[in-house]
């Protein structure tokens, strides 16, 4: 983070915490249970998205664009909750909340990286139902494995300069008062504001954040089926449009679990209470993944079939070793 700590070639001391302390929720009585509770969803989220992971990776017939994207999905909340739950467990659990300075970079890092590629993953799956419905006959020529991958690859990169911008930038604050973040895990607005240097470029990103990671792609998915709507209308019978729009309804069940706490969390940020931000926040950032492989589990015929096929594949090879 050097580059970040130098101004026109002149180098700057800033006074940087030996740690930072995590306050989590406060007043309310017997918190350990909700953390417990937390503890569970985690693991059910695991053995979801793996299951949703083995699955595509098993099955050749799913070495499709749209499950490209839904396994990357799967990775991304296994990896998420991965990077977030256990970390959480430790500080409130344990009451290991005093978290050293470069340990909380890190770990913001790794939270608002997944937190924002489940954004553009969302954007990804959109963005191939679309194409599929409006231009069926030209969804292998447009949307292609190559295609996916090097879109979701795109994706990646972009939120990970983002971040490493935020984070960047957060080393060039000093922190001469309180050292206590008032949240449940290390979070970037909560962090600047104890800053007693000017913090502005922190400000600006702070706002730009949920207009480019939420609210933009939130807007192209919104877009995308209105004129998915707009078209079947026109074009199809009303029992066409509702099998076509069928296909859909997995993907628009995982923005509406995915966008709405995050957008009312991050645009009602200051209006708030500081404890239900705080339970928003950590609901969001846990449910999600535990729901993604159980939605596609339950919508998603392919995914039903090819699970069926697998565990029946499982079942005559044991009968055959007996």
């Amino acid at each position: 983070m050097n580059l970040f700590n130098s101004a026109l070639g002149k180098n700057i001391t800033f006074v940087h915490p030996a740690y930072f302390i995590i306050s989590g929720l406060s007043g309310i009585p017997d918190m350990k249970y909700y953390y417990v509770f937390l503890c569970f969803v985690y693991i059910v989220s695991v053995l979801g998205n793996t299951v949703v992971m083995a699955v595509i990776y098993l099955d050749h017939n799913l070495r499709t664009p749209k499950y490209i994207a839904v396994f990357n999905l799967a990775f991304v909340d296994l990896f998420g909750s991965s990077a977030l739950v256990p970390k959480l467990l430790d500080i409130f659990l344990m009451n290991h909340r005093n978290i050293p300075y470069n340990d909380c970079l890190t770990f913001l890092f790794f939270c608002y990286t997944c937190l924002s590629m489940q954004s553009f993953n969302l954007v990804a799956l959109s963005y191939d139902r679309l194409i599929a419905i409006i231009y069926p006959l030209h969804y292998q020529v447009k949307v292609t494995n190559r295609f996916m991958l090097s879109m979701i690859a795109s994706f990646w990169v972009f939120v990970i300069i983002a971040v490493l911008i935020a984070v960047g930038l957060l080393t060039r604050l000093s922190f001469c008062k309180s050292v206590v973040i008032n949240s449940y895990f290390c979070d970037h607005g909560q962090i600047y504001r104890l800053a007693c240097n000017d913090h502005f470029p922190n400000y600006v990103i702070s706002c730009l954040f949920p207009v480019i990671i939420f609210w933009g792609p939130f807007v192209f998915i919104l877009l995308s089926y209105l004129y998915i709507g707009c078209t079947l209308a026109k074009v199809a019978s009303v029992r066409e449009g509702l099998k076509a729009f069928k296909t859909c309804t997995a993907h628009l069940s995982l923005v509406a679990i995915y966008f709405i706490p995050v957008l009312i969390t991050f645009t009602l940020m200051e209006n708030i209470h500081p404890n239900a931000r705080i339970m928003n926040l950590s609901l969001t950032s846990i449910f999600p993944p535990m729901l993604n492989p159980m939605i596609y589990v339950l919508q998603t015929q392919e995914i039903k079939t090819s699970v069926k096929k697998l565990l029946k594949i499982r079942g005559k090879s044991k009968v055959i070793k007996k």
